[in-house]
């Protein structure tokens, strides 16, 4: 009898932070499930929810009866191709290459996120074009070094994740993807999480 020399199948943990997304939620999981169950590959979507006082949780636990408890959209299928073929540490979705963009945005929102990312790159060189993005693979070990470095919340966090990627020397490849604004609800960005962004910034340039 041969002895099978394929490579061991890889397991893609699908993270979703969620804070008042009761109406957003289930459409998302929809279209995982839709979009993976056509790809040969193992996977499991798990939700981290805040303490949503929307009833987020209750849709989630209604979510595990359809879905399973063991158990993407349009993009999931080429960061796993990049990452196999480049044999990335980390992959990350990028408005501002070639193919990328953002839909549903005001001109302000654009001209923010925008202006973030020049005065980010600026200050910290990341070597990634899209800096506040959050639609990223990881491998799961370095995943987990990059979470015991880094010490920044909120929109920050995603940040200071990929600058301490960079100075650790992490390879990361980029996917262009099209953003498109949520279906319900409102963005959670404001005053207070722009002031808070200056600061992580600020706090990066000095300790990385």
């Amino acid at each position: 009898m041969e002895k099978d020399s394929s490579p061991p199948r890889r397991l893609y943990s699908i993270l979703i932070p969620t804070y008042n997304e009761r109406l957003n939620i289930a459409l998302l999981c929809y279209l995982l499930f839709k979009t993976l169950n056509d790809l040969d590959v193992d996977f499991e979507v798990i939700i981290v929810d805040d303490a949503s006082p929307d009833g987020t949780q209750d849709v989630i636990k209604q979510l595990q009866q359809i879905y399973g408890d063991h158990k993407i959209p349009k993009y999931i299928p080429s960061f796993i191709r990049k990452q196999l073929d480049t044999n990335a540490d980390i992959v990350t979705g990028t408005r501002y290459l070639k193919g990328g963009g953002v839909h549903g945005w005001d001109l302000r929102r654009k001209l923010t996120s925008r202006g973030a990312n020049v005065l980010a790159h600026t200050l910290l060189w990341p070597h990634v074009s899209d800096l506040t993005g959050s639609f990223r693979l990881y491998r799961k070990p370095v995943l987990e070094e990059l979470v015991k470095s880094c010490v920044s919340k909120g929109y920050v966090f995603q940040m200071e994740m990929i600058v301490r990627a960079t100075r650790k020397g992490y390879y990361i490849a980029e996917v262009p993807i099209s953003f498109v604004d949520r279906v319900y609800g409102t963005s959670k960005l404001g005053g207070a999480e722009i002031v808070q962004y200056l600061k992580g910034l600020f706090l990066l340039f000095f300790t990385t």
